[in-house]
């Protein structure tokens, strides 16, 4: 079976865009066209702003386009670890992501499948409880929907007996992450983005009060304002400190066959995605046609064919037993930190990034790109810490080499605590 996504294979084809040719000026320029660039450019023109976008392939065809769709609101870190790092109003912010997202798909009336089911974390581990339970009960503190579910309930939601219990969020959801940003794509352009496709920059500099960035062919852009919203696919040539400042995992996907009507009334009823809480945990959801999708952290390596899938096919059996066959295998690449906390950077005047959304980058990179439009129009502070150097990390070219180190010893280990 070759490899081939289940977003490409049923999202309609996005706007037809050019390829830049000529030199042009702008307020601003947004280099990278996956939901962090295009919610920033599109918040930017409704308010009248210039704004050019450059893609250096196609609307996602990154990470935005193939991730596994969950809608999360939150960061990596708990609320009470929030409010002590970074104050009461990160944390409100992280809460309020999914939130952010669905009110801008409804205000758009963006087709992308977004539904507003609610998400679950689940441990297959009594061990793994005490944190989840404590999670739960800072954000129910705040006044999220938030809930508890035994082995029983956990049972009846996933269709699974695996799981020894968990939580659910009903602040969140799933969509289809190419129709997103393909609907996007076309609000930004009605609200008068400027957006070119195939036109990679590689080299930008500095000229007085501006920025101009080059394209190989010598056609220009000239901006007061640079967003680098490359995140994991920034080149180096482009921004060397900001390639380097993060890990390129990358995360397999899987999608079964369509479901029968008695897989889909025992498998997922509710239509909750989940996510799992151990070191090296699945997360999976009903994606388009009734398909099981299911995706885990892969090698550091792209995969070059299905059997490097092998590991996440396991964990559908694992769940499911035996009996659903697989029909498309694909890939993302996602930007890690060491801390699994985003970096926002400006390194030098009139140039801002943000990257490392450690597998949060859906809700996150979209409510992100609203308040980085609300920052450029209104001087508002970012609702997280922003660096003016972006910290490299060390060694960097052995980290992919201890990553795949670090991920089978996790597997093992999740596999003897079973």
């Amino acid at each position: 079976m070759p490899m081939s996504s289940l977003w490409s294979a049923t999202a309609p084809a996005g706007p037809a865009l050019p390829a830049l040719q000529e030199s042009l000026h702008s307020d601003v320029l947004v280099i990278g066209g996956g939901l962090q660039g295009l919610s920033t450019a599109l918040h930017l023109a409704e308010a009248g702003t210039a704004v050019t976008l450059l893609e250096a392939a196609d609307p996602g065809e990154g990470g935005s386009g193939r991730n596994g769709g969950q809608v999360i609101p939150g960061l990596k870190d708990d609320p009470d670890t929030l409010d002590r790092l970074f104050g009461p109003e990160a944390t409100e912010f992280a809460g309020s992501t999914a939130t952010m997202l669905f009110d801008l798909v409804a205000r758009l009336g963006l087709d992308c499948d977004a539904e507003r089911t609610g998400w679950i974390q689940a441990a297959d581990k009594q061990v793994l409880l005490p944190a989840l339970e404590r999670r739960m009960s800072e954000w129910q503190a705040r006044g999220a929907d938030v809930g508890w579910l035994d082995a029983k309930a956990m049972a009846a939601h996933t269709g699974s007996h695996r799981f020894k219990g968990g939580w659910i969020d009903r602040r969140a959801g799933q969509l289809h992450p190419l129709k997103l940003v393909r609907a996007l794509t076309a609000a930004a352009l009605a609200a008068g983005v400027q957006i070119y496709a195939r036109s990679p920059v590689c080299s930008m500099a500095r000229q007085g009060r501006h920025w101009v960035a080059t394209l190989p062919e010598g056609a220009q852009v000239t901006a007061e304002r640079v967003l680098l919203a490359t995140n994991r696919y920034t080149p180096p040539d482009l921004h060397r400190g900001l390639s380097r400042a993060t890990l390129p995992a990358h995360s397999f996907q899987i999608a079964t066959r369509p479901l029968s009507t008695s897989e889909r009334a025992r498998i997922l009823p509710r239509r909750t995605p989940v996510s799992e809480a151990r070191r090296v945990g699945t997360y999976f959801r009903l994606g388009p046609e009734n398909r099981l999708l299911l995706g885990g952290r892969g090698d550091f390596t792209a995969p070059e064919g299905p059997r490097r899938f092998r590991m996440i096919e396991a964990e559908i059996r694992r769940l499911y037993g035996a009996g659903l066959t697989m029909e498309h295998y694909w890939y993302g690449r996602i930007a890690m930190t060491p801390d699994h906390r985003i970096r926002l950077v400006t390194p030098a005047p009139g140039l801002f990034a943000a990257t490392g959304f450690n597998g949060r980058g859906v809700a996150l990179a979209t409510a992100l790109g609203q308040r980085i439009a609300e920052h450029f129009l209104t001087g508002r502070p970012m609702p997280l810490p922003v660096q003016t150097q972006m910290t490299q990390m060390p060694l960097y070219g052995l980290h992919p080499l201890y990553g795949t180190l670090a991920l089978h010893y996790y597997r093992l280990r999740d596999a003897l605590d079973r």
